[in-house]
């Protein structure tokens, strides 16, 4: 939504937000973050990779104010656009997917929104980025950080599960959810998207995707 209003006209990347006193509401201590504090500035582009790449929270509803004035308003225009998609068993109650019992979504409606978001230019780019680092701010010194996608590159993890043929996209972490993964490959002229969710181990997820592309394409690498 963010990068469609990009495409629009109506914001830019290189625009510069100023986080809000109230970008916080609905954030929990433990959830990933960037340290983003209110009064911080950042343009909107490394706001994407705060959150696309270094999965922080708090820049999902930085974004939310920027686009729409306020989370609540953000989150209409979600669950319009997701029913838009064709989405039929969705519902989004925050941006940042931290648990709340009114937000919930399938594997089905994730591929369809995952599909869409796939034909976004910059997108693509911010989801395939290995790492990124954040100029300083008026608030922080400069801050380098890693994809927590481990299909993408070795930094968190001890085993690599590397795979060459990786695109994106992210990775999700919720106590309830369990471990996620949202996965795009480009093979033989043909992009995959698989999703595996509810894993019991943070690296499950990332074999269980492999061995579900290799099952599918016939890949044995």
């Amino acid at each position: 939504l963010v990068l469609e209003e990009v495409d629009a006209g109506r914001l830019s990347l290189d625009q510069v937000i100023t986080a809000s006193t109230t970008f916080s509401a609905g954030l929990t201590a433990n959830g990933s973050t960037q340290d983003i504090r209110a009064g911080e500035e950042m343009s909107l582009r490394d706001l994407l990779y705060c959150l696309l790449v270094a999965s922080a929270n708090e820049a999902s509803n930085i974004l939310a104010e920027a686009v729409d004035g306020s989370v609540s308003a953000f989150v209409e225009r979600m669950n319009q656009r997701a029913v838009s998609l064709g989405c039929e068993n969705t519902h989004f109650a925050n941006p940042h997917g931290l648990h709340n019992d009114d937000h919930y979504t399938t594997a089905h409606d994730i591929y369809l929104i995952a599909r869409a978001a796939m034909e976004n230019d910059t997108f693509r780019t911010i989801v395939s980025t290995h790492s990124y680092e954040i100029p300083a701010t008026n608030m922080h010194k400069a801050r380098l950080f890693y994809s927590t996608n481990a299909l993408l590159v070795t930094w968190y993890y001890r085993e690599s599960y590397i795979y060459d043929k990786t695109i994106g996209i992210k990775t999700g972490t919720t106590d309830e959810g369990g471990y996620c993964l949202l996965s795009a490959f480009r093979y033989e002229g043909k992009t995959y998207i698989i999703g595996v969710f509810g894993c019991p181990e943070t690296t499950d997820r990332f074999a269980d995707t492999l061995q579900l592309f290799n099952e599918t394409v016939g890949y044995e690498g």
